[in-house]
C-alpha cells in the first residue's frame, strides 16, 4: 500500500468514527440534549430536531416543556402516583390532538440493584405508562416501550436526589404512527 492509499484509509476511518454516537441518538434522558441538525428521524425513528416553539402546542418542544415528558416513580415499584396520572392525562390529550406521532416510552431505575432487575422494573414502569395510555384511548400500534434500567441516568450519584429523578418513564415522541 502507498502512503495515500494509507492516508485515504486513515481519513475514511476518522469519519466513520465521527459519524458514531453514543447515546444511541434518542432522547436519552427524556431531554433535547441529544438534538442537532436540520432535523429528520434517526435509525430509531426517534424525531432528532426541529423541535419547534414551545408556545406552539403542536410541536414537540410544547409537548417536551409545557405538557411533560417524564414520570416518577418511587422505589421498587412500578404503580404510577396522582402526579403521573395528571400528567399521562396531558400527554394523551396532546397525543389525540396530535394522531400524526407514535412514541417510544422509556423505562428507568436507579443506580441500585442489578443490571437485570433493573431492565425488568424498568419494562414494568414502561407497561405500566402504555397501559394507561391505551386506557386513555391512545391506539396501541402509536406506542412502543424499552427499557433501559439502569443504563442511562439523568445523573449517576450515590444520593437520594439522583436515586429519585432516575427512576422514573420517559415519553419520547416518535416518527409516523403506523
Amino acid at each position: 500500500m502507498n502512503l495515500t492509499t494509507k492516508a485515504l484509509l486513515l481519513l475514511a476511518g476518522l469519519a466513520l468514527a465521527a459519524c458514531n454516537n453514543p447515546r444511541g441518538g434518542t432522547f436519552g434522558g427524556g431531554g433535547a440534549d441529544g438534538f442537532g441538525g436540520a432535523g429528520g428521524f434517526n435509525d430509531g425513528g426517534i424525531f432528532t430536531a426541529n423541535l419547534g416553539d414551545p408556545n406552539d402546542p403542536t410541536s414537540i418542544a410544547h409537548f417536551q416543556q409545557r405538557i411533560g415528558d417524564r414520570v416518577f416513580f418511587t422505589v421498587d415499584s412500578s404503580t404510577l402516583n396522582d402526579d403521573s396520572r395528571a400528567t399521562l392525562n396531558a400527554q394523551a390529550s396532546w397525543l389525540r390532538a396530535n394522531p400524526q406521532f407514535a412514541i417510544v416510552i422509556e423505562g428507568h431505575a436507579d443506580e441500585r440493584g442489578t443490571r437485570e432487575y433493573n431492565v425488568a422494573l424498568g419494562e414494568r414502569r414502561a407497561n405500566a405508562i402504555m397501559q394507561y395510555l391505551i386506557g386513555q384511548g391512545i391506539s396501541a400500534n402509536r406506542l412502543r416501550t424499552v427499557s433501559y434500567g439502569k443504563e442511562r441516568p439523568v445523573e449517576a450519584c450515590a444520593a437520594q436526589r439522583c436515586w429519585d429523578i432516575n427512576r422514573r418513564g420517559v415519553t419520547a415522541i416518535s416518527g409516523a404512527s403506523s
